[in-house]
C-alpha cells in the first residue's frame, strides 16, 4: 500500500477517535467523499492498523446506530424553520 495512503487511512481513523465525528463530517472537513472515508475507516484501516481498528469500530457502530435518530432532528428542524 502506497505510503501516501497510509498516512490518510491512519489520519481519518485518528481524527474519528479523538472527535467521534461521523463519516460525513470527516469527509467534509478532509474534502474527501463519504465513500472514501468509509472504506478507508472500514476496510483499508484492518491491513493498515489492526488495533487502530478495534479501537474505532465501536465508534462507528454507535454512530452508525443513531443516524436515524439525526436524520428526523435535521427533517424537524428543516420543517420548524419553514413555518416560521
Amino acid at each position: 500500500m502506497k505510503q501516501e495512503l497510509s498516512r490518510r487511512i491512519l489520519e481519518l481513523a485518528n481524527h474519528i477517535l479523538e472527535t467521534h465525528d461521523t463519516i460525513r463530517k470527516t469527509a467534509q472537513i478532509y474534502g474527501v467523499s463519504k465513500s472514501t472515508v468509509h472504506n478507508d475507516v472500514s476496510i483499508k484501516l484492518k491491513k493498515v492498523d489492526y488495533l487502530l481498528y478495534k479501537k474505532i469500530k465501536p465508534i462507528l457502530n454507535k454512530n452508525f446506530a443513531e443516524k436515524h435518530i439525526r436524520g428526523g432532528e435535521s427533517t424537524k428542524n428543516k420543517y420548524l424553520k419553514k413555518i416560521i
